[in-house]
């Protein structure tokens, strides 16, 4: 269940950014404020301009806040499924002093040292998720703490991407003027938002169609078994229209929306539109079913190549059949050219929330409906990955409390009054020298005078 509170998630896409602030009251999300930014300093997926990107993420974000009404400065943000690498990890931790209680240091242990391998220097962990614990042999625990053993262990998933692609993200976000508050993997968020328990069990293949990529990823068991993304997306189908036409990108993307048709058999051949094409004094009239043809041309390939690595990998028949969504699954008779190309039974998914009832807002729901989402194990985990450590505990913050206070005080006195005292001490010690003096001379006299 959610818990409650304010969270904010940014997808940062191809051609749009998208922000969303949500607040979850007794576990029911209510959306409170959203943005939108045309991206700029992408291509294809990947950031390759952080300045021009940093000010897309600017004025999405400043406009979320103003229909919000509150300050943003923390963003949750999803690392894409570029080269993204899935393997299992173990550890292991001795609690020391016998059997005691486990407690949050120790699952922090067993988790840095399911940590402990060998990473190639282009490569850098995104996060653990924790599957079962093992307390002194016995396993299936979701959560260890409060529970006595001596030997605590963790099986779990761990999830690494390329270190430029997580650097560029955070790095724009950083720019833009705000903080980074969770880094999420987005096939797993997606994965437990857009599909049923039903299907996270029994297997189900969900397709992303972006405007500059297309990720596919396979759920089985709960858990991801296979990731993959292509460079090939909405914008391809646009570039196709702008060159079989001969009209401008910009056009090509109006045209595409307003009379996209994926499917040939849903088009008609008596509807005409006219395009303004290069050379031409006056525009020309196209038919829907022509520009039908275009688009299901390269849809059909964009599906035909992902069924192909589906089968090579042996995930292209799963009981949940697929699940499509993303910007560009929008497009009127998608449905039917996937259910033509996969042969499988294949559903949309669309966000039932007012005002973002479109497949393009899959991602940035996916993102805060899974941080707000978290179990407190599975925060402590994130925590301990990230080396944001101590965990927020009373057992970790009194000791910090407790030897920062007094030390520094003690320092600050110590070098404030020791000039002071040196001055005041000698003008103490010159009368008693000069009364001294005196006396002797007298003692002197009588001692003559009686002699």
């Amino acid at each position: 269940m959610a818990k409650n509170g304010l969270y904010t998630g940014i997808d940062i896409g191809t051609n749009t950014i998208k922000v969303l602030v949500a607040e979850y009251v007794s576990g029911e999300m209510n959306i409170i404020g959203n943005g939108n930014a045309k991206s700029d300093g992408l291509s294809k997926g990947i950031i390759v301009d952080i300045e021009k990107t940093a000010m897309s993420i600017r004025k999405a974000v400043n406009a979320a806040q103003e229909k919000a009404g509150i300050v943003i400065d923390t963003v949750n943000v999803a690392i894409p499924a570029n080269q993204l690498q899935i393997e299992p990890c173990q550890g292991m931790f001795q609690i020391s002093g016998g059997s005691k209680e486990i407690m949050d240091s120790d699952v922090i242990e067993v988790v840095q040292n399911a940590l402990v391998r060998g990473l190639v220097p282009e490569r850098e962990i995104i996060a653990v998720e924790p599957k079962e614990f093992v307390v002194d042999g016995f396993s299936e625990i979701s959560d260890p703490r409060g529970m006595l053993g001596v030997r605590l262990e963790m099986k779990g998933v761990l999830y690494t991407g390329p270190k430029t692609l997580i650097h560029n993200i955070i790095s724009s976000v950083e720019r833009a003027g705000f903080s980074v508050g969770n880094i999420v993997v987005s096939p797993l968020a997606l994965a437990k938002r857009v599909l049923t328990e039903q299907e996270r069990e029994f297997g189900t293949v969900m397709i992303d169609l972006g405007a500059g990529q297309t990720t596919v990823a396979a759920v089985r068991d709960n858990s991801l078994s296979y990731v993959n993304w292509r460079p090939e997306g909405g914008d391809y189908v646009t570039k196709d229209i702008s060159d079989v036409l001969n009209t401008s990108i910009k056009s090509a993307e109006d045209i595409k929306l307003n009379y996209g048709e994926a499917s040939t058999e849903r088009a008609s051949q008596d509807e005409f539109f006219l395009v303004d094409m290069v050379g031409r004094p006056e525009p020309e009239q196209v038919s829907e079913y022509y520009l039908s043809q275009i688009i299901e041309a390269r849809v059909e390939q964009i599906f035909e190549k992902i069924r192909q690595d589906l089968e090579m990998n042996r995930v292209d028949n799963f009981p949940g059949g697929m699940v499509l969504f993303g910007g560009a699954a929008a497009m009127p008779g998608i449905m039917d050219v996937a259910q033509r190309v996969f042969d499988q039974p294949v559903r949309l998914y669309v966000p039932t929330e007012v005002g973002l009832r479109n497949p393009a807002y899959s991602q940035v729901i996916s993102i805060v409906s899974y941080v707000s989402g978290r179990s407190d194990i599975e925060i402590l985990v994130t925590r301990a990955v990230m080396g944001d450590i101590p965990a927020p505990a009373p057992v970790y913050e009194a000791p910090i409390v407790q030897t920062q206070i007094p030390v520094a005080p003690v320092q600050q006195e110590y070098y404030e009054e020791s000039p002071t005292v040196t001055p005041i001490s000698k003008p103490t010690q010159e009368p008693e020298e000069e009364k001294e003096g005196i006396v002797d001379r007298v003692r002197g006299m009588l001692t003559k005078i009686f002699d």
